[in-house]
């Protein structure tokens, strides 16, 4: 197995900077609850994005917030809320999945609010979270896969210092459905690249 349910640091204060301050989610909070449900239900998340299980209502959201709490609570992912760093607004989420503490590597994954979009958060927020899963987490590497044509993700991960490192074949959902697949280009970012500039 390649999981280890050795406890990720989070019970500290989230990492902050770049304007922003990275927190944690809460299943049971009316206002999490409803910005998670509003993130996934966008039009544009649900372009390059279909969720192994779909989430429609807040009763969803809150088993889906709690099942990834446990899985946090085993070390295998982290899950953040991407929020303004003087106000505590909530702009969007990102995270780290197929945690592997052995190999010390994880995959990134981020979505920003429709409101937050054109300000660079998705930026970073990667910036802030990779850092801190390096200094933190002490991983080596970290992987960042986004469907072909998505040319936002891909700016993104460039200016993040995520090299593009080649294409995967069918290896992402098709908008909406889950019997056809989709092109994923693989990006990522070693503990040793040189930090990308703010």
């Amino acid at each position: 197995m390649s999981h280890t349910s050795e406890p990720l640091p989070t019970d500290r204060p989230g990492p902050r900077g770049h304007g922003l301050r990275l927190c944690s989610w809460d299943a049971e909070s009316d206002a999490h609850a409803e910005t998670w449900l509003r993130g996934l239900l966008d039009p544009d998340f649900r372009r390059w994005n279909t969720p192994l299980r779909p989430v429609t209502d807040l009763a969803g959201v809150r088993e889906a917030l709690r099942s990834r709490a446990q899985e946090q609570a085993e070390g295998r992912t982290v899950s953040f809320r991407i929020t303004e760093e003087e106000t505590g607004t909530t702009l969007g989420h990102i995270g780290f999945h197929e945690i592997n503490r052995p190999l010390k590597l994880a995959r990134v994954g981020y979505w920003v609010l429709p409101e937050a979009r054109g300000r660079g958060v998705a930026r970073r927020a990667l910036l802030l979270a990779t850092r801190w899963a390096f200094d933190d987490l002490r991983l080596h590497r970290v992987e960042l896969g986004h469907a072909l044509g998505h040319d936002a993700s891909c700016r993104v991960a460039e200016r993040c210092g995520f090299g593009y490192e080649g294409t995967l074949r069918g290896a992402m959902f098709e908008a909406g459905r889950q019997d056809r697949f989709r092109d994923v280009h693989l990006h990522a970012r070693l503990a040793t690249d040189p930090e990308p500039t703010p």
